[in-house]
């Protein structure tokens, strides 16, 4: 009885369910449960720690890290538990906070798959030094030397990235804290031709017609009003230049409201295709750039030119230098 009270007293802890719920899908380490569960790393090990030593959870080396898998099996004499814990999750599988846990799963899982330190996992191809980074890098070099501009540049690694193939990056982020940070990338990669400003996506610290690219990554869905953040990206782009934007497509993930300050969930294709137009854009292509079967998360390539001399641009946002 004692051993029994213990157990359950373990299992009355809601953070503790979520872990043992996620480990049950897929097996993580420390690192990618916090991002799932969006807790300190400090109570996701002790929370784990205690989950293992009821013989709930075992942990294993993978490729330098340790990763954690539920015991679903009746290996510890949980078998009897873990059934009544399964019909909980199903029951419970509608739940929002439940359903925003999976949504980050997901991105944790693409994440690692995109990062091919992980591979070589039996069932996959091993292809050493096969990356994402280089080849992006690789196509860099088939660019001429563009003038960039990072508008809502967050820690700079696109920033850092770009600055690679352009002749010179304008760097911009409404955070002070955030540009520190990314400055600080900068600076350990190496990196000096990057100009650095503090300013909002609706009133850019940039001179008219000064880049040739504009870069819209993730940003505009922080955006108070996107529409005038489009508007001002095109002014600062010379005739003939682009503004390439990668946002979300619409979903109903609400949580990224208040744990990544989203304002806007995503937009519509049609609507990113409208407001772009609006903002004076020509050749405005939308398309689909990542989706994974099951991720509430789609990513969407948009791109647009700002017409040639002869035609101007509509006049809202053109008064900022």
């Amino acid at each position: 009885m004692i051993a029994a009270s213990a157990l359950y007293r373990l299992l009355g802890d809601d953070v503790r369910l979520r872990i043992l719920r996620v480990l049950a899908a897929e097996r993580l380490n420390v690192t990618e449960l916090t991002a799932v569960l969006g807790i300190a790393q400090s109570g996701v090990s002790r929370h784990l720690g205690l989950l293992k030593e009821a013989g709930l959870i075992a942990e294993r080396r993978e490729g330098g890290y340790t990763y954690y898998r539920a015991t679903a099996d009746d290996a510890n004499g949980n078998g009897a538990v873990w059934q009544l814990l399964s019909r909980q999750f199903e029951d419970a599988a509608g739940d929002a906070a439940l359903r925003a846990d999976d949504a980050r799963l997901k991105e944790v899982l693409r994440l690692r798959k995109e990062s091919f330190a992980a591979h070589g996992v039996e069932g996959r191809q091993l292809v050493p030094g096969r990356s994402w980074a280089a080849w992006a890098r690789a196509l860099g070099l088939l660019l001429p030397p563009l003038r960039v501009a990072d508008l809502g540049c967050g820690e700079g690694y696109l920033t850092v990235e770009a600055a690679r193939w352009a002749s010179r990056v304008i760097a911009v982020d409404r955070s002070p804290q955030v540009l520190a940070r990314a400055r600080d990338l900068a600076r350990r990669r190496r990196v000096r031709n990057i100009l650095w400003k503090r300013g909002e996506l609706e009133s850019l610290p940039i001179a008219d017609r000064s880049v040739d690219v504009a870069l819209l990554s993730q940003a505009l869905h922080h955006a108070e009003e996107p529409g005038r953040a489009l508007h001002e990206a095109a002014r600062i782009v010379v005739a003939g230049g682009r503004v390439l934007i990668l946002e979300l497509r619409q979903h109903d993930q609400a949580w990224v409201r208040e744990r990544l300050g989203d304002r806007w969930l995503g937009f519509p294709d049609a609507d990113l295709v409208r407001l772009m137009k609006d903002a004076g854009l020509t050749d405005v292509q939308v398309r689909t750039g990542a989706r994974l079967t099951g991720d509430p998360f789609t990513v969407l390539i948009g791109c647009g030119t700002v017409p040639r001399e002869g035609h101007t641009l509509p006049t809202e946002g053109r008064k900022r230098k």
